[in-house]
């Protein structure tokens, strides 16, 4: 077999929407799983806000929502009975800088499927029933003497080999371990995965038919008493289908049984007013167990870890998909600068360095979320709302401490805006040339650099980095124009902000009158890189420089500019 760019190993989420961002780039790609068919789980409940935001970056987000539900409101029950219902979004709805202010009901197995099909575009297919159980890197991967190469490979210090279980091998640039708590590739590189696993936290899932209008399905049912729970759920997009979740019958010392029909049955008829021949049908069944555990690095050489192979944590909030999600679309745009030889390898140690303290809070935070679930379902109307906070929508993750940080002037605190290192806002706005409705989310969409430009001032430093990158490059710039300002010979791709939020979330407000201005550069996966005063181009100058290299100046016309698709 031939070289390949990146082997993703797990076709879950977090490597599929791996496998979608390079793909998308032009990498050459393959992704292994060692089952033989995708598994029909519903581990996960669906994907947050933030989740959204790149979904929606990647084509799917309409799909996605259209096979799922919004989420329901938790009727949460007392002995058998009901005595209170939440509903923890009933106060959320969405604001210009955030169009997405819940997370979505959809069974994993829909959202993977939908993520394989994005996937088969880019003519790039999962290859079922490959086990990975050798990878052997170049001799010097560990102390990053691999930096800058874009080239081929053919030194025989640029690849790993890879051996498959069936005896088979294969070769590529960098391998991306996606598969999961038991990871093969985390094993192989003996990365440790320290942390705890609460034995006596347990609970019993699986998919579960209910006869058909025996509950409402319009609400998430929670039975709550003082010698365990039941809680059903319905899955989207099925007639009779609930994800079922309880604690597990235990034997006569105290020890959790293995969940069966019949178990599910029990449990049901126990703390339901349902008979358990209700229960018509079980599968999937699974013991899932607290685990929290964290690799002490996300990166040996030229093999990466994401998702679950990366940590786990409690259950609470639903952060496990979403944060494998956020991982991945933090380490795509890295990995496709760098095998386009625009960055340098380096840039792959910014991956670990803003996502492994990430995931150590997210560690905290689900722990302290299960904690407040648990304390609260030890009173009746307590309940799975306890585990949502404006913490779990992912919107607030931000790298301000990471060395891509680092570039322009600090804000002064109290200053409104974001700073760099923070999610950029979206805002809705109109395209100047058409006047057609759009939003900043939208320009950052696909894989690319965003210059954003704020205020006449910014003119020159725009013009600069269009004649420096053009689109080739994979940097576009974009003018946002006040809704006063003359707008005669607006360059293509071009933006107005005609109810002012893009102004109030970037924190530019005055800077229109003043005819100063304000530059933003925008990541590919929507992070505020820098934000400088129009006059400071050798900020935006340096830090263009640092992901894209010197640009195509000298091979391009000037004044080429990317339009926005």
């Amino acid at each position: 077999m031939g070289m390949t760019d990146v082997l993703i190993v797990g076709a879950g989420p977090t490597g599929l929407v791996l496998a979608c961002d390079l793909a998308r780039r032009g990498a050459a790609v393959r992704i292994v799983d060692r089952s033989p068919a995708p598994p029909r789980t519903s581990r996960a409940k669906g994907p947050n806000p933030r989740s959204l935001e790149i979904l929606d970056d990647l084509g799917v987000a309409e799909e996605v929502l259209a096979a799922g539900s919004a989420p329901l409101p938790m009727l949460k029950y007392r002995d058998r009975r009901p005595v209170a219902e939440a509903d923890p979004w009933a106060d959320s709805a969405p604001s210009p800088d955030a169009r997405y202010d819940r997370g979505w009901l959809i069974a994993q197995w829909r959202l993977e499927g939908i993520l394989r099909d994005r996937l088969a575009g880019y003519g790039v297919r999962v290859e079922p029933g490959r086990e990975v159980v050798g990878l052997a890197q170049g001799r010097n991967e560990d102390d990053r003497s691999d930096a800058g190469d874009g080239g081929d490979g053919g030194d025989g210090e640029q690849h790993v080999d890879v051996t498959y279980a069936d005896g088979q091998t294969g070769r590529a640039r960098y391998v991306v371990g996606c598969d999961g708590a038991h990871s093969s590739v985390r094993k192989l590189l003996g990365i440790t995965f320290e942390g705890t696993t609460a034995e006596d936290q347990v609970m019993v899932c699986g998919d579960v038919d209910l006869a058909e209008g025996v509950l409402d399905r319009s609400r998430w049912h929670q039975w709550f008493d003082e010698d365990g729970a039941v809680m059903l759920c319905p899955i989207p997009g099925t007639r009779t289908g609930w994800w079922f979740q309880a604690g597990p019958e235990r034997d006569g010392r105290g020890r959790p049984l293995a969940p069966t029909a019949d178990g599910f049955r029990r449990l049901l008829a126990h703390h339901t007013a349902l008979p358990g021949q209700d229960l018509t049908r079980a599968e999937l069944l699974s013991t899932y167990r607290v685990n929290v555990r964290m690799a002490d690095r996300f990166r040996a050489g030229r093999v990466l870890l994401a998702g679950d192979a990366a940590h786990v944590h409690a259950i609470a909030g639903g952060l496990g998909m979403n944060t494998g999600i956020q991982d991945a679309f933090n380490l795509g745009w890295k990995l496709g600068l760098v095998l386009a030889g625009h960055a340098d390898a380096e840039l792959l140690d910014t991956y670990e360095e803003e996502r492994l303290p990430v995931a150590a809070r997210t560690l905290d935070l689900t722990s302290e979320r299960l904690r407040a679930t648990l304390e609260a379902i030890r009173r009746p109307g307590g309940g799975l709302d306890a585990a949502i906070t404006p913490d779990t929508t992912g919107l607030g993750v931000g790298y301000r401490w990471s060395s891509l940080a680092a570039g322009g002037r600090a804000r002064e605190a109290g200053q409104p805006g974001p700073r760099a290192g923070d999610r950029a806002p979206d805002a809705p706005c109109a395209d100047a040339a058409t006047g057609e409705r759009t939003r900043l989310h939208r320009v950052f969409a696909g894989p690319r650099t965003t210059v954003l430009g704020f205020g006449p001032g910014s003119a020159a430093v725009l013009r600069e980095t269009a004649d420096a990158y053009g689109g080739d490059a994979g940097v576009r710039v974009c003018r946002v124009y006040a809704a006063h300002e003359d707008r005669a010979g607006a360059e293509p791709g071009a933006v107005v902000d005609d109810a002012g939020h893009a102004a109030a979330a970037y924190g530019t407000g005055a800077s229109g009158v003043t005819g100063a201005g304000t530059v933003v550069v925008v990541r590919p996966d929507h992070h505020v890189g820098v934000l400088a005063p129009a006059d400071d181009a050798r900020s935006v100058r340096e830090y263009l420089r640092r992901l894209h290299g010197t640009g195509r100046s000298a091979e391009r016309s000037p004044g080429m500019v990317d339009a926005v698709r």
